[in-house]
């Protein structure tokens, strides 16, 4: 079952390995991530640096002070270069207890050097559920421009519920498994409650096995442990990377934190006005907008499975493929067969880098010659699926958050029926499936506490919002909407395919992104490369 974030993610498969979040080869190997080991950490103790904690930041409240004033206890984490600890923060911000408090894994890579130290800057994937530990060890790490990482400590946190701090869990790997290949675009009302029933069944899941954390994972909650995490780094003003659903998470820090706004750049922008149906449909024509540039790129090569007629046939030929998938699996040469659910994840999941095209062509040629191994790699790659059949927690955190953060986007069955014409005019290939996914917070355990709002952040310092014209997860017009929301944003355009800008080829990019970041000066609004 193809359960895509709807804000976007640069998956860890991702063809940049370079973002996910989100490689250069896709679903060969999933990103390096070692365990940290980490040293505890306590609330009362003293600052971490001079300068840092609640005396940096006057107007912290009395009962969180404790938080700002922790000292983190660095120590080796296993991967060379890198630092790991173990920073505390509240369950709930409105009732701090110290017995309930969660643990939040953080790392970091010290600048390197030479020039001056400008402090912190922490990075984040997307998601949600990105791990932002595996990305900064991974990749921002090591493979951000060498000026940025000298004068900077490359920092990481993965946000509560996520990968090591405190993750959601709701299925096993058999489970995850089962999940993953329900059909997702019902043909009747016995298929129709078969995808309700796995919709409320990984809903318990997420419920029995992750209890109290499950309503305490907002991107609200995100935010304030951010804003804790700088003060304990001894930074005044948070400088902060943060792609696909990290946009949200950067944008919601600038409205709570206005003042303590550094240098942050938001790429592959969400628009957080929109609600839940909107951005389903809207990302559901994005990915339809990302397969016409893979259509246009297939018909010029020799091998191109889907023929040399134009977008409208290859569309129509892949719906074709997946309709007898739906029918009849194809084997992969182990115990799951490629099924439409699983086949369409693996399209989509190769939409989100160019550079991923290729493996799609060859994945979709084997497929349809009887081998479906090819698909199930990329797909597994997505869901971030083990060889053992294990499965990292990216989606039961995604769901955890974003059910959090919105209101469903549909009350029941009826309502995605009613809805389907206008995610099929998105997407003749991916509309009904991305329609029928978009029930999954239908049944969420736990109420949302967020809404769709405007988010201004006013009195910020400049926030440069980048947009990709052909973005298949976070469409253009949303770094449009979201750098005119901004009251200090600038909208910086990259004119290509894929999934973010920041570090994927363009000097152009890459030349205004460092200067802003090394030298403090945003490029005009309405930059575009």
């Amino acid at each position: 079952m193809q359960v895509h974030p709807p804000g976007g993610y640069a998956p860890v498969m991702d063809t940049r390995r370079l973002l996910r979040t989100t490689g250069t080869v896709l679903a060969a190997t999933g990103l390096f991530i070692s365990g940290c080991t980490t040293g505890s950490s306590s609330p009362t103790a003293s600052a971490s640096a001079p300068g840092a904690g609640a005396a940096a930041t006057p107007d912290v409240p009395a009962n969180l002070k404790p938080y700002y004033d922790q000292k983190l206890r660095w120590r080796d984490c296993g991967v060379p270069g890198f630092q790991c600890a173990t920073m505390k923060a509240p369950l709930d911000y409105e009732k701090p207890d110290a017995a309930e408090d969660v643990d939040l894994a953080v790392a970091r890579k010290k600048a390197t050097g030479p020039g001056k130290r400008l402090g912190s800057l922490l990075v984040n994937p997307g998601g949600p559920g990105g791990s932002a530990i595996g990305y900064v060890q991974a990749y921002a790490g090591i493979g951000y421009p060498a000026p940025v990482r000298a004068q900077y400590d490359m920092v990481a946190i993965d946000p509560r519920g996520v990968a090591r701090s405190e993750p959601v869990e709701c299925l096993d790997g058999k489970g995850m498994d089962a999940y993953t290949q329900v059909d997702q675009t019902p043909d009747d009302r016995a298929e129709t409650d078969r995808l309700v029933a796995a919709f409320k069944g990984f809903a318990d899941g997420c419920a029995t096995r992750s209890g109290e954390i499950l309503q305490h994972v907002s991107t609200v909650d995100a935010a304030k442990d951010m804003d804790v995490l700088r003060a304990v780094l001894g930074d005044e003003k948070l400088a902060y990377v943060g792609a696909s659903y990290g946009t949200f998470l950067g944008a919601t820090y600038a409205e709570l934190f206005p003042s303590r706004v550094g240098r942050l750049v938001l790429d592959g922008a969400m628009d957080p006005a929109l609600p839940a149906i909107e951005l389903n449909r809207d990302q559901t024509a994005g990915f339809e907008t990302a397969f016409h540039s893979f259509a246009k790129d297939c018909a010029a090569q020799p091998d191109c499975p889907l023929g040399d007629d134009g977008t409208a046939d290859a569309g129509k030929k892949l719906k074709a493929f997946l309709e007898e998938l739906d029918a009849g699996p194809v084997p992969t040469g182990e115990s799951r067969d490629l099924g439409e659910s699983l086949a369409t994840t693996g399209v989509i999941a190769a939409m989100y880098d160019e550079s991923a095209w290729p493996q799609l062509r060859e994945g979709l040629s084997r497929a349809m010659a009887g081998d479906g191994a090819g698909l199930l790699a990329l797909a597994d790659s997505y869901y971030e699926r083990e060889q053992d059949g294990s499965y990292s927690n990216l989606m039961y955190a995604n769901a955890a958050v974003n059910c959090l953060d919105l209101p469903p986007a549909f009350t029941g069955p009826e309502a995605v029926a009613a809805a389907l014409p206008s995610f099929e005019k998105a997407s003749p290939v991916f509309g009904k499936g991305l329609a029928w996914a978009s029930l999954n917070c239908t049944y969420w355990p736990v109420k949302a506490t967020g809404k769709p709002q405007r988010l201004e952040a006013k009195g910020a310092a400049p926030i440069v919002v980048v947009g990709t014209t052909r973005d298949p997860a976070t469409p253009y017009k949303w770094a449009e909407a979201l750098a005119g929301q901004l009251s200090s944003g600038a909208l910086l355009t990259y004119d290509g395919d894929g999934h973010t800008a920041y570090g994927r080829g363009s000097d152009c990019i890459d030349r205004a992104i460092n200067r802003y970041l090394l030298e403090g000066k945003a490029p005009a609004d309405g930059t575009k490369c």
